[in-house]
């Protein structure tokens, strides 16, 4: 069935979806991961003192000028794997500038490595046999000739792109100061069909875009997935038996269950931080309202009453507030209330209208988009509202989602359609909270609705 044969929902209802779901989405109608094992490796020099937090780089610093390493092929078809992976996640965040050098034996030659302009270095081995893979990896400082990090990682024989996205953010990790963001996942909506008919299917993929596929079948209008940040859970809305509602998926098992029946339409959701609930709105009369739902007792709580428009909800980490999009004041924009409800407070002030607000992982900005003019723009502020920065713009930039270190966000673009749909394309994109290094993820066709993991997610 296709989104436009959907029509059970009144056009108060519809029209309240648009105000929620805005140009985009409404399309069709117009430690360690599991199953790999680390284990440290001795020495073959003497190794760098202190842990990641040591690091006398800064991310700051590594926008300016990021770190040149040589990251050779590690061996075999498993290494050339690895190799490649690794190159592209450091590469593609655009702190690091991945060099292709041969591959060391044995204590490096530091000068060689030293004149190709270097600063780190990998070195190790991939080897598969009856055990699976093994993947022996160490990093190296080019200019103190200091081993940095030496561990051996050993899973199954398909699991070289995991084990690379590992040590990926261990040399992130090692070189930066902070965690990574490689090893994750994000989930999306991926689109087929003509503009005016399009189909939707949930669907998730790598954060690089590869091992895309699909979690459902599309016969339903589905969209928003938003990630468990404890559990192999997603929530989304899906348009099911003609009802648009919320629901949980077990990525483990593949069971899908509805999440709190309401009599109005359910939407928006998005899970506490610590997993057990989720909060979304759901409609009443020509507004709607924010709840939360207890995972576990299915109880329904409700939050706000104020005969608006309040959507878009998202907890703050430390789980003690949220943000949130009404139209209380004659216009869409954004709020901050205690997680209990109560409180709001408004906290944007500039040109146009906001939406979409999602708390980044750290605590220190809250994503957004705003559309003044026609035109839209992604931007972050502080939870009070102050340093509000435009990081991009253009006909849609919307959705934003954090990485789980807090530093990049993944967002959808979307361009004009002429007659017929003509011209029209919807993908899913990266940027760095400092408006540094825009780039596309490639996905299966068009994309959109993003929702970024956990790490190991």
């Amino acid at each position: 069935m296709r989104p436009s044969d959907l029509s059970p929902i009144s056009d108060a209802q519809a029209a309240l979806l648009a105000t929620h779901l805005g140009r985009r989405a409404l399309l069709g109608a117009g430690g360690m991961a599991a199953g790999v094992m680390a284990m440290p490796l001795s020495a073959l020099a003497q190794a760098a003192p202190g842990g990641a937090g040591d690091a006398e780089i800064t991310v700051d610093q590594a926008r300016t000028a990021p770190i040149p390493i040589v990251i050779p092929v590690l061996g075999g078809d498993a290494g050339q794997q690895v190799s490649s992976v690794i190159s592209g996640d450091l590469g593609n965040c655009g702190l690091f500038t991945p060099i292709d050098a041969a591959l060391p034996v044995g204590v490096p030659d530091f000068g060689t490595y030293k004149s190709l302009g270097a600063r780190a270095l990998v070195s190790g081995t991939a080897t598969t046999g009856a055990g699976g893979l093994r993947v022996e990896f160490r990093l190296w400082d080019v200019l103190t000739g200091q081993q940095i990090q030496g561990t051996a990682y050993t899973a199954g024989a398909g699991d070289a792109r995991k084990i690379a996205h590992i040590i990926a953010d261990v040399i992130y990790e090692r070189l930066l100061g902070e965690k990574g963001y490689f090893n994750s996942r994000i989930a999306y909506i991926a689109r087929s069909g003509p503009r005016a008919h399009q189909t939707t299917r949930l669907a998730i993929m790598d954060q690089d875009g590869a091992n895309s596929h699909y979690l459902s079948g599309g016969q339903w209008l589905t969209l928003t997935p938003r990630f468990s940040p404890v559990s192999e859970q997603l929530a989304f809305m899906s348009y099911a038996n003609n009802r648009p509602r919320v629901y949980v998926l077990s990525l483990a098992t593949g069971r899908q269950q509805l999440l709190g029946d309401f009599d109005g339409i359910s939407f928006a959701p998005r899970f506490a931080p610590d997993g057990r609930t989720v909060v979304m709105s759901v409609t009443r009369g020509g507004g709607s309202d924010i709840y939360t739902v207890d995972l576990a007792s299915r109880a329904k709580r409700q939050l706000t009453s104020s005969g608006a428009i309040d959507t878009s909800p998202c907890f703050s980490p430390d789980g003690s507030q949220i943000v949130f999009n009404s139209d209380r004041g004659g216009s869409p924009q954004l709020y901050i209330m205690s997680a209990g409800g109560g409180g709001a407070k408004r906290i944007s002030y500039g040109n146009g209208t906001y939406g979409s607000p999602v708390w980044s992982p750290r605590g220190d900005l809250i994503a957004f988009t705003r559309i003044a003019n026609g035109s839209f723009s992604l931007g972050v502020m502080a939870p009070d509202g102050t340093g509000e920065r435009i990081l991009t713009q253009g006909f849609t930039v919307d959705t934003p989602t954090f990485c789980p270190n807090g530093r990049v966000l993944a967002f959808c673009r979307q361009t004009a359609a002429g007659a017929g749909g003509a011209g029209f394309s919807s993908s899913i994109g990266t940027i760095d909270i400092t408006g540094f290094h825009e780039r596309s993820i490639p996905a299966v066709g068009m994309s959109s609705d993003p929702a970024w993991s956990p790490l190991n997610g």
